[in-house]
């Protein structure tokens, strides 16, 4: 198992401190809910402390959680691909701290600068392949469990 990318380290420094001049902090408390699957994602966040659930809908009852993120940590990549909605929902599991992104300042910096976007996606890339692993040993651990009922 590799070892999970923090998109804040991924990127070089100059690169990193432009993107940060875009940062709002803000904090979250326990059991808050950031963001519903479905909803409109116009935001992301790099999580300072604290952890948070992403979950996923069974039915309308019952949630899973399908991980669980934390300090240095990405919440959010919806915001990056059509058509810009939550896959996930997310919840505060804790109190939460966490650096705030607007997604389209965001893209208007990448768009301003090329090499600063390149690192960004790549960083998101990175990241998901990581998160795509996880989940795949999750469900093998979950398959296996039934096969041995």
């Amino acid at each position: 198992m590799t070892k999970a990318t923090k998109l804040l380290t991924v990127l070089p420094p100059d690169q990193r401190a432009r993107l940060m001049t875009l940062a709002r902090e803000v904090s979250f408390p326990e059991d808050t809910v950031i963001f519903e699957a479905g909803g409109r994602a116009d935001r992301f966040w790099v999580i300072r402390s604290g952890a948070v659930s992403l979950t996923q809908r069974v039915n309308h009852l019952q949630r899973v959680t399908v991980a669980t993120l934390g300090a240095g940590d990405l919440l959010g990549w919806s915001w990056l691909f059509p058509p810009h909605a939550w896959d996930f929902g997310a919840e505060a599991f804790s109190q939460v701290r966490a650096y705030e992104f607007d997604a389209a300042e965001v893209l208007r910096l990448c768009e301003d600068d090329a090499r600063l976007g390149m690192a960004l996606v790549r960083g998101v890339a990175e990241i998901l392949a990581h998160r795509l692993e996880l989940t795949r040993g999750r469900l093998m651990e979950i398959a296996s469990h039934y096969r041995s009922l």
